[in-house]
């Protein structure tokens, strides 16, 4: 009797072990299937063509089950990509999507890469960098970001690359950015590139009408601005990141563009430096509007230049961010690349924008053309001055000291 229950268990033993051998093969085989599933398209394609197929959720679990994120391919062959960027920022809250306000620059090229199937790794797992964070409705012709991008050459590493094989990744993004978002070109780059770091020089152009403007006295208080100096009275200022608001300015110059109305023209101002503060040319701009209004001297610029004469900033109001462009951003040996028929799509698209863009303002001008000649507004300018209260006398703003005071008990505080 204990010899058949022993033999009894010994062959159940031996069943288990082979049903457990038999499972791990079975988890080897699909975990084989798995990857191979994950890097097929196919599926992809079809669930273009035929609506309703339910093919898009079978790819949203299968990344959940494979631990993949749709849209990227991480075992593609991968290089560090700058990229040159032109947006037109009305639409959007700013470069940065590190807010919770949608859309922004950022999380619209993001989209772009995604559905291009461009990305090799998750944003910060490639090497993702930009050149500055510009704020909501500021523009920009030169915006350079870089990340590791998938790549058509195998051996990225080695030797001379002929650039004609690889992927047009400005005619493969700029036919699915939004309109006001373009790709203007790439470039490779080494690995130790940062966007941020490694740029050499940032220029802006700032757009205004002249109107009754005093350019001359403008352009003496912006000569004032070039040089090393502490420019906290010319910034919003951020205590918790930064510590030293020292910045170079290269150039301040204040031209006229070829660009006429009936009775105004247009100007601008450019400014270029090694980097900037946080709403520094905004706060500048505004400063040399007074000065052009003759409610301030250009000697205000050296009295605010001055911390120890002026160790806190006054309150004045910020010139606006619509006119504001992010013009260019310059690198030591990045030459950005577009091929012939990305430059001429692009042509073709700002072309069309433009005339769209000069066909609304002519509409603008034939309403205005049916108004009324307005009064003189002599009198008006003329008491603004007598009330205006000169930039010195004015209430300040909380000290640097006091501003890192503030932060260190708020953080004692959430301790």
């Amino acid at each position: 009797m204990a010899a058949a229950e022993a033999e009894t268990a010994a062959a159940l033993r031996a069943e288990v072990a082979a049903l457990r051998m038999r499972v791990q093969e079975l988890e080897t085989e699909n975990q084989r299937l798995a990857k191979v599933a994950s890097s097929c398209t196919c599926g992809i394609k079809r669930n273009r063509n035929v609506k309703g197929s339910g093919l898009a959720d079978d790819s949203s679990k299968r990344a959940k089950r494979t631990g993949q994120q749709v849209g990227i391919l991480s075992h593609c062959s991968k290089r560090l990509v700058a990229l040159k960027v032109m947006y037109f920022g009305q639409r959007c809250y700013g470069f940065s999507s590190e807010g919770n306000t949608e859309p922004t620059v950022e999380s619209e090229i993001f989209k772009a890469l995604e559905r291009a199937k461009l990305l090799v790794a998750s944003r910060k797992e490639s090497c993702y960098s930009r050149c500055g964070r510009t704020d909501k409705g500021v523009s920009a012709s030169g915006q350079v970001i870089s990340l590791y991008l998938r790549s058509n050459i195998k051996d990225v590493g080695g030797g001379t690359l002929d650039e004609r094989s690889e992927i047009d990744y400005v005619k493969v993004l700029n036919r699915i950015l939004p309109q006001d978002i373009r790709v203007l070109g790439w470039c490779p780059v080494a690995a130790d590139f940062h966007a941020r770091f490694t740029c050499l020089g940032r220029e802006y152009k700032y757009l205004f009408w002249k109107q009754d403007l005093d350019i001359l006295e403008m352009q003496k208080a912006a000569s004032k601005f070039v040089g090393e100096h502490d420019f906290r009275n010319f910034c919003k200022m951020d205590a918790a990141n930064v510590s030293n608001y020292r910045r170079r300015i290269t150039e301040f110059t204040i031209s006229a563009c070829d660009i006429r109305s009936s009775n105004d023209e247009l100007c601008s101002m450019t400014i270029k430096g090694t980097a900037f503060l946080w709403h520094q040319v905004r706060c500048m701009v505004a400063v040399l509007f007074l000065i052009g209004h003759g409610l301030e001297s250009p000697s205000v610029v050296d009295s605010l230049l001055d911390i120890t004469k002026t160790p806190r900033k006054p309150q004045y109001k910020m010139a606006s961010e619509l006119p504001l462009i992010l013009r260019s951003c310059q690198f030591d040996k990045a030459d950005f690349m577009c091929s012939s028929d990305a430059s001429r799509s692009l042509t073709e698209h700002l072309n069309d924008e433009y005339h769209q863009y000069m066909l609304q303002a002519e509409i603008f001008h034939e309403a205005l053309s049916c108004l009324p000649l307005p009064e003189s507004n002599s009198l008006e300018t003329l008491h603004k001055k007598r009330n205006y209260i000169p930039l010195l006398s004015r209430q300040t703003e909380p000290s640097y000291e006091e501003r890192i005071a503030k932060v260190k008990t708020k953080l004692t505080d959430n301790l």
